[in-house]
């Protein structure tokens, strides 16, 4: 098990957690280890915890379900239509003690509320949010939004609630959320880029800000180490076609094993993945001997039953590594939760890696990387999450100047975050 040792910011957040039973959203600036302390709340926890994430890919990050599996959920807008709730669903939501859910800014405020009568359902304890048990939030709504659904979901949030985020649930009328901001930042430590990266986050970038971030963005970007961060799949899958063909040698396949129902958009990694010698890779996984973490580029060496990686002048054997996913269910015999595995991905930890799409580079860290906005920044907090991959300001690079229209805010965040962190608690550094 890789694991990190918690700061005092992180451990009095995982006090707080463990030793009450209050609702907590665990929130904080990129870098600041929220993944950190979600994976030591997993490990060393003594409540019956399930984990789940909006995505099959998030959750398989966090060794978790996804929300609609563990709920048993309908897709779509849930509204006040019926939850079915078969024996197996009422016993396993009956023996927890604490949920927690990840990605928490992608979930909509429908799903909330969802979860909230399903919980009360199954626990028969109608009167009490989420039916007496702990939430745990943990996300960044200044990164990651809700999607949209089609125009009859769009008509039904407008009519039903203030907004689609989760902080816009009915469910909070009734219950209590402390949060808990994590300020220590672990993944930049120049004081000038967390102030611009803090700049870009809210909205209020001036103009001698954006000038240090396009000058320093201006400089050519080296040929090789540095990753492009891109707004859309074609541009990335077009960049790195490029780039792999443009290599001499032949591409060599390598085939996943796939055992159990696994879901064809959860992979976590490529199906079919391709290489050659020279094409610039990304991990996907934490080495469990810390040679390489998540996000970190290398060069591919050789190419045979398993692969060579070139990181930082140092090649290392990559061997391939599975995935697994889990379900929750409830024991009878030990009158517990019970996580078991119910299938298992096998492939090398790799992907293509000359571009990735700002989407998918959420929660990496580089070391270099060229920021590629297109013709427009199109989301809110897009352009704070690319900028914020990357460890220091010398190490971006800009395919074009950032211009005021990229840095998007989005309204019903600031209002949220404006009035929730001033009521509530921050922990102490």
């Amino acid at each position: 098990m890789f694991e990190q040792k918690l700061s005092p910011e992180q451990a009095a957040v995982f006090a707080a957690i463990e030793n009450t039973r209050e609702h907590v959203f665990v929130t904080g600036r990129a870098g600041t280890g929220k993944s950190t302390l979600l994976n030591h709340l997993s490990w060393h926890s003594s409540k019956q915890i399930a984990i789940c994430a909006p995505t099959g890919v998030a959750a398989l990050n966090v060794g978790g379900q996804t929300i609609h599996s563990l709920f048993r959920l309908p897709i779509g807008v849930i509204a006040d239509s019926e939850i079915e709730q078969g024996p197996e669903v009422r016993k396993l939501l009956g023996a927890m003690d604490t949920l927690v859910i990840d990605e928490i800014s992608m979930v909509n405020a429908d799903l909330l509320d969802a979860v909230d009568r399903s919980l009360r359902q199954a626990r028969q304890r109608p009167q009490e949010p989420f039916g007496g048990v702990q939430l745990v939030l943990f996300g960044d709504p200044y990164q990651l939004a809700p999607v949209p659904g089609d125009g009859q979901e769009r008509a039904y949030f407008e009519d039903h609630y203030r907004s689609m985020w989760f902080f816009d649930a009915k469910v909070w009328q009734e219950a209590d959320l402390r949060i808990f901001e994590l300020t220590t930042i672990h993944r930049q430590h120049e004081d000038q880029f967390k102030y611009l990266l803090n700049g870009v986050r809210f909205g209020m970038v001036t103009a001698e800000m954006a000038r240090v971030i396009n000058e320093t963005g201006a400089r050519p970007a080296p040929e090789e180490g540095a990753i492009t961060l891109a707004t859309t799949n074609s541009a990335v899958n077009r960049i790195n076609a490029i780039r792999l063909g443009s290599l001499p040698g032949r591409v060599r396949t390598a085939k996943a094993e796939v055992n159990g129902e696994f879901g064809g958009r959860s992979f976590p990694a490529e199906e079919a993945l391709e290489l050659k010698v020279g094409a610039q890779v990304m991990f996907l996984r934490n080495d469990p001997d810390q040679r390489w973490v998540n996000g970190s580029i290398g060069t591919v060496k050789t190419v045979r039953d398993t692969v060579w990686v070139d990181i930082d002048g140092e090649a290392h054997e990559v061997l391939p590594a599975t995935w697994e996913r889990f379900r929750y269910s409830y024991s009878a015999a030990t009158k517990r939760l019970t996580k078991d595995v119910v299938a298992e991905f096998t492939q090398f930890p790799l992907r293509l890696a000359w571009a990735v799409t700002i989407h998918k580079s959420q929660g990496k860290t580089y070391d270099k990387a060229i920021v590629d906005l297109g013709t427009r920044s199109f989301a809110p907090g897009q352009t704070y999450v690319a900028l914020s991959r990357i460890t220091a300001l010398e190490g971006l690079y800009l395919t074009r100047p950032m211009r005021p229209s990229d840095i998007l805010v989005d309204k019903d965040v600031q209002r949220f975050m404006a009035s929730a962190v001033r009521a509530r608690p921050v922990a102490a550094g």
